[in-house]
């Protein structure tokens, strides 16, 4: 008993220290009613209660437990309470964070995230080992290599997915609308990933560009192609951030910078400190500022998407079309721990021009334009019915019934890829509505004109 007083004794002292205490730092401002003393003698009663459970679980459980994996597991599980994108890294996941910029590996192409504590697709990244075996925006990962995702933490399902390229992973889907679950084997390959994926005249001089993610080269290689449609007498522009995961915080402020004029807010970011509080604004005025304009998003638009959608929506500069975005509009920012491990913590949200919060919320675009499948893919879709916890308790109770044989990804690009493409347009009811507004927008101008 001395022992565990002792050691609330010396968490006491860390605390009343200020910085040196996460606990004590970080802890959520005091309520009117509730003096420091009381917060204080509450965060002791706590850190009682978690000791004397410790104990227990030392001296009583059946096997002798690794104290490591019991100091973990709590952090882990207190993270675990704040948002999916909060974490406890052990050292070896926080050694494979620092190394996913720098070192070789092998990966699927796809963002995740826990959405109603399934492991959910954001949405695939173009031409990688996912998208190739077109997996969605929405789609559930049930298992991984046979193992159900249940409880599954980012980091740990990251952990699964990667590997080294040439080596495979079957996973187990259940896509939105459908109630059969569909294995997919796919061979891991190192990420290439080319920003503007197309940049095309479609009709009646009207500009499209096909952004599939925020990189280094994003905003360079867009206005590289802005310029290039100028040359082939774009009138009209519509920018498809469908299905884009996002990326880098400058590289989206650089991306709205071309469509906004010198100094226009396009985000700010705001925490609970004032010193994590920022806006970031245009650094000069755009040289698409003039450009008639229509922003495509989807469930898919994560990040910097939503910034982008966000801060065109908030000028009046364009007009969003498509499905509401995703709503991943939070910044995490690495503690390192002493022994190697280290927190990953949601410190601050963006917040659009106007002051609407991104995080959780989502883009709502202008104009809602639901995605229309294609009828041979409506007439196999059925209903949802099972929450999460109804999907695993039924699967693990049929873990001895015969898998399905996992369908491979097929990579047919070479043969198809441009008529696949052309035929995507063709039946793409979203894109065909973006059109259209352009026409209308042009017409009315060029009556506005005409009066005048």
């Amino acid at each position: 008993m001395r022992r565990r007083w002792w050691l609330i004794g010396l968490l006491a002292a860390a605390l009343a220290s200020g910085r040196g205490s996460p606990l004590h730092a970080k802890a959520p401002a005091a309520a009117v009613e509730q003096t420091p003393a009381a917060k204080r003698d509450e965060i002791y009663r706590g850190l009682e209660l978690f000791d004397n459970a410790m104990a227990i679980v030392r001296s009583d459980y059946v096997e002798q437990p690794e104290e490591r994996k019991l100091i973990y597991g709590a952090l882990k599980g207190m993270l675990s309470t704040l948002d999916p994108y909060s974490q406890f890294l052990d050292p070896d996941s926080y050694n494979e964070l620092k190394v996913e910029t720098g070192g070789e590996f092998g990966g699927l192409g796809i963002e995740i995230t826990i959405k109603d504590e399934l492991l959910t697709i954001i949405s695939p990244i173009d031409d990688t080992p996912a998208f190739h075996a077109k997996l969605q925006s929405g789609d559930r990962i049930i298992k991984i290599d046979g193992e159900l995702t249940r409880g599954v933490t980012l980091v740990e399902a990251v952990k699964k997915l990667r590997g080294k390229p040439g080596t495979k992973v079957t996973l187990t889907i259940l896509r939105e609308g459908e109630s059969e679950l569909k294995e997919v084997a796919l061979e891991r390959a190192i990420i290439k990933i080319q920003s503007v994926r197309e940049a095309t005249i479609l009709e009646e001089r009207i500009g499209y560009v096909r952004l599939s993610d925020f990189s280094e080269n994003s905003a360079r290689d867009l206005e590289q192609a802005l310029a290039k449609l100028r040359r082939e007498s774009m009138e009209g522009l519509v920018l498809d951030l469908r299905n884009n995961p996002g990326g880098l915080l400058d590289v989206s402020v650089a991306v709205t910078g071309l469509f906004l004029d010198d100094r226009d807010l396009v985000v700010s970011i705001k925490g609970r400190l004032t010193n994590q509080n920022q806006e970031y604004r245009a650094k000069e005025a755009g040289p698409a500022r003039d450009l008639p304009l229509i922003v495509l998003i989807n469930e898919g638009s994560a990040s910097a998407s939503e910034i982008v959608a966000g801060a065109i929506q908030d000028h009046h500069r364009g007009v969003v079309i498509g499905t509401k975005s995703h709503g991943k509009g939070s910044v995490q920012t690495i503690f390192p721990l002493k022994d190697g491990s280290a927190l990953r913590l949601t410190t601050s949200k963006y917040f659009t021009p106007s002051g609407r919060t991104i995080h959780g919320q989502g883009i709502a675009p202008d104009v809602d334009v639901p995605f229309e499948r294609p009828p041979e893919e409506e007439a196999a879709a059925a209903p949802k019915g099972e929450d999460a916890e109804e999907l695993f308790d039924r699967l693990e109770s049929e873990k001895e019934s015969p898998r399905p044989t996992p369908q491979e990804a097929k990579d047919d690009k070479k043969d198809s890829k441009k008529n696949s493409k052309k035929d995507d347009k063709k039946r793409d009811n979203q894109l065909a509505r973006a059109v259209d507004l352009l026409k209308g927008i042009r017409v009315y101008q060029s009556r506005g004109k005409a009066v005048n």
